[in-house]
């Protein structure tokens, strides 16, 4: 069987500080959940280049036992609502439940899994792929996993990052 001639290009996002208000507290209650600014603008944009959107978040506050996979199902059924709205497509939403206390995880950023995991099942070339995340460790991760990676300042606009990804021109 021949490997598909077209794959696709992707911007891997982080969650927390990327996409919603980054706090310094865990957010898991809906009512906390608060969308950056730039941030419908910017997936906008992306989207009419052509990028797939998958967010990659750790959370790892249900290892700890602070919250559950309800608590961010519920989380990520907003995030999905808000963007559909928008008409924003959303490939996936990938998270980690661990925590480093309980052992060493392939999916916890900076690890890759689940990185990997969307360029297996949505068939996407990493070479044209970003990650975007406020942290050392997504960058991290995105190197792991071939694609190239922007650390943005948390709670900044995500438009002021756009140039970087969609070269002007375009």
């Amino acid at each position: 069987m021949s490997e598909k001639a077209v794959k696709n290009k992707a911007v891997f996002l982080d969650r927390d500080g990327v996409i919603n208000r980054e706090t310094g507290q865990y957010i898991f209650e809906t009512e906390n959940f608060v969308i950056n600014e730039g941030v419908f603008e910017a997936l906008s944009l992306l989207r009419k280049q052509g990028f797939m959107l998958v967010v990659v978040s750790n959370q790892s506050g249900i290892a700890r036992g602070l919250y559950t996979h309800d608590h961010v199902g519920r989380v990520h059924d907003l995030l999905r609502k808000e963007f559909t709205a928008r008409g924003i497509d959303l490939a996936e939403i990938y998270y980690c439940p661990h925590h480093p206390s309980a052992g060493k995880c392939l999916c916890r950023k900076p690890e890759s899994l689940m990185i990997e995991k969307a360029i297996a099942r949505f068939n996407i070339d990493p070479r044209q792929s970003w990650m975007a995340g406020d942290r050392e460790r997504d960058v991290e991760a995105a190197r792991r996993a071939g694609v190239k990676g922007i650390l943005i300042k948390a709670n900044d606009s995500l438009m002021n990052y756009l140039g970087v990804i969609i070269p002007s021109g375009e």
